[in-house]
């Protein structure tokens, strides 16, 4: 390939997009500039498909030293919300992409795009349908046969014009007027049958107030604003392609610049729903705690979880991009994040469902500092110092009065290893005389065993970990599994997909004991707590008082048994 300022960096993954840039840029097409954008619609939180199209729109400005607008989707009044403005711009900062100053909503464009429609109006390609949408649906036809001719379509160009400016000026009501494109009625491609280009909607818009009644539809409103802004690749999922000709209609007849559209597969993830209508439903039946819960697929939802931005552009860089559609394991990006989390958490220790021991030999007034190791993956995190006494708490599931074969935990006369500290052994169990519960252990320590300058040479099998009773700090934790039971939560259509929420997707434990080095843990901190998982402090409900952690991913790594099994 020949030098060239914007071609992309030679260490990145190669796909079908970039090779059609490539190709653009050899023939030096639009002036060797690469201009992509990223289009979302303020009508919900941005989810983790998105997220792919982001990486991969600005990611390729990035590489070939080009240009990524953020330009809003604002056609639909009713539906849009300042919040989700707001929120989406917080997503693609936090993801680290930057739009500088290059932030453009469609509603920008509405006075350019009515001089577009005149146009159109003028040259006989599009004409003002007064049927009812119902009249409309009817006549589209099926995909085997062809559509009906509107009664309207034989409308003069000046009745046209008139009856338009009468609709941009409040006129009618909604509903009773329409301007459709003049394609093709009997085409194979139902989008090509005379599509809507503009519907009366006496709404408030969120940044144009109530100037405007009519409103562009998506189609109408995409390749135009693409032109207007100078996009040289207009990057859209798969589901556009049998639009493309109507975009490339609309340019062609208005003879202005001409974007290439690509298209390439959306992301679908197993035990996963990502249809923002559909998002929009759990929250509104209350069934998660807003956009932001952390068992929801949107970006916001993985952060407050404590996902990482490295982890989901390493997930969007390992799924790629595909031509075709098909449906990802969750398991991948559960996979991407423990991956990037190993190598950056904090080890800490956590008892989430404490059970006290307390060690009979171990002096009652001694506190001993013992060394930890904050991440083996990374040395230069160094130690820390934990507090060793007579009372500990260990996990309730560490003991077993009655041990099943291959326990290698506590139970009565056993011994373990506690982490970094001793080898102790359970001589008594002590139980609720009312429902024979157990709650507390005495356990014998042996001195000589102490982490690090053991010279007993003695082996146990089980190493266990646990929080000092006295300096223990308590915290509520929230464990969350995934949202649906089902692999494929849309694929019965007789069921309500709600019906396939997980009734496990969030425990909430709140007697749960921590080590005290998290008590000055704030909002965000991601850790990983030792056997248990990986956990992240709850960016909105915790406090310094009141310590909330969520539990991002499990330590099991399914992925890595998929893939050692394929």
């Amino acid at each position: 390939m020949e030098s060239n300022e914007n071609t992309r960096e030679t260490n990145v993954q190669s796909n079908f997009i970039r090779e059609i840039i490539d190709e653009d840029l050899k023939a030096a097409k639009n002036a060797s500039r690469v201009h992509t954008r990223f289009p979302p619609e303020p009508n919900g939180y941005l989810h983790i498909g998105h997220a792919k199209s982001i990486c991969l729109n600005f990611g390729i400005a990035t590489d070939y030293k080009g240009l990524c607008n953020l330009r809003f989707d604002d056609t639909n009044p009713s539906a849009e919300d300042v919040e989700y403005v707001n929120s989406i711009k917080e997503d693609i900062k936090w993801l680290g992409f930057d739009w500088e100053d290059r932030e453009y909503y469609a509603s920008n464009y509405f006075d350019q795009l009515y001089e577009y429609a005149v146009k159109l109006i003028n040259k006989g390609k599009a004409y003002v349908d007064s049927s009812s949408s119902d009249e409309i649906k009817n006549m589209r036809g099926t995909p085997t046969v062809a559509g009906q001719l509107s009664p309207y379509r034989g409308r003069s160009i000046e009745e046209n014009l008139d009856i338009f400016t009468k609709m941009k000026a409040g006129e009618f009501k909604d509903g009773e007027h329409v301007l459709r494109s003049k394609f093709d009625m009997s085409s194979p491609n139902m989008n090509l049958r005379d599509p809507i280009m503009y519907r009366i909607r006496h709404a408030e818009h969120h940044r144009t107030g109530d100037k405007w009644c009519i409103y562009p539809m998506y189609d109408w409103a995409h390749g135009q604003s693409d032109s207007i802004e100078g996009i040289t690749h207009s990057i859209c999922t798969l589901e556009f392609e049998n639009h493309r000709p109507l975009y490339d209609w609309y340019i062609k007849e208005l003879e202005i610049f001409h974007p290439q559209q690509i298209e390439f597969a959306r992301l679908n993830l197993n035990y996963t729903v990502m249809s923002k209508r559909k998002l929009l439903q759990l929250v509104e039946d209350g069934i998660v705690n807003g956009w932001d819960d952390p068992r929801m697929p949107t970006i916001s939802g993985y952060r407050r979880r404590g996902y990482t931005p490295e982890s989901i552009r390493s997930f969007a860089e390992k799924v790629g991009v595909a031509k075709r559609d098909n449906v990802i394991d969750v398991s991948l990006l559960e996979f991407s994040i423990r991956e990037d989390l190993n190598k950056r958490s904090q080890r800490v220790m956590a008892v989430l469902n404490p059970l006290k021991i307390t060690i009979s030999n171990y002096p009652a007034d001694k506190v001993e500092m013992l060394e930890a190791v904050n991440n083996p993956e990374d040395e230069t995190m160094g130690k820390r110092l934990v507090p060793f006494s007579r009372e500990i708490y260990i996990e309730k599931d560490d003991f077993m009065e009655i041990p099943a074969k291959k326990f290698f935990r506590l139970s009565p006369g056993n011994e373990v290893r506690l982490r970094y500290a001793y080898i102790i052994k359970c001589e008594e169990v002590v139980k609720d005389p009312s429902t024979g519960e157990v709650i507390e252990l005495i356990c014998t320590y042996d001195v000589e065993t102490k982490s690090g300058s053991d010279k007993t040479g003695k082996k146990v099998k089980g190493t266990l970990h646990w929080v000092s009773a006295k300096e223990a700090i308590d915290a509520e934790i929230r464990l969350y599994e995934r949202l649906f039971s089902e692999e494929d939560p849309l694929g019965d259509k007789e069921k309500d997909f709600k019906s396939f929420i997980n009734p496990e997707s969030l425990r909430v434990l709140h007697n749960s004991k921590l080590e005290p080095f998290l008590k000055d843990a704030k909002s965000g901190d991601r850790f990983q707590f030792e056997r248990q998982g990986y956990f992240c402090v709850d960016s909105i409900d915790s406090t310094p008082e009141n310590l909330v952690f969520n539990r991002t991913v499990t330590l099991r790594d399914s992925w890595a048994k998929i893939q050692k099994n394929s």
